[in-house]
């Protein structure tokens, strides 16, 4: 029995959103996984850095590729425990990464909402763990009012 699956990884992406949500971040998490090997694993900072484009896809998409020491991430999946914006969805075109899995979807501000793309050979994965992935952003969001 193989225990890489989707929800695997997506449990451990779910550990950084949780990670995240204790930083006072909003909570996404993303893990960046090559033949079953973790090789990014990363969190929100835009409120640690100060910086408006510190997402975790972005963080991970930059973490993967100097682990790689390559610019595209071909044979690579990133787990996200949200939709991608349209920012993020403009790096992982750019990355050509091979597939994309993510939670909860973003229907105000995720990149489908905006008539974003992934790169046309770029595989796209929906609801994995949805409940989780949207109970901790609106738990977090709850806290926050």
């Amino acid at each position: 029995m193989d225990i890489f699956t989707d929800e695997y990884f997506m449990r451990i992406a779910l550990t950084e959103a949780q990670t995240a949500f204790d930083k006072g971040e909003i909570p996404v998490g993303a893990i960046v996984v090559s033949d079953n090997k973790i090789i990014a694993k990363c969190h929100n900072l835009t409120e640690l850095l100060h910086d408006v484009t510190a997402h975790a896809e972005l963080q991970a998409v930059s973490s993967a590729a100097n682990y790689l020491d390559a610019k595209y991430l071909k044979n690579c999946t990133l787990y996200v425990t949200l939709e991608p914006c349209q920012m993020c969805a403009g790096a992982l075109y750019w990355s050509q990464i091979t597939k994309v899995v993510w939670g909860a979807s973003d229907d105000k501000r995720g990149y489908q909402s905006f008539g974003g793309q992934l790169h046309p050979k770029t595989i796209v994965k929906k609801g994995i763990l949805e409940q989780e992935c949207a109970d901790l952003m609106r738990s977090f969001f709850e806290k926050k009012r």
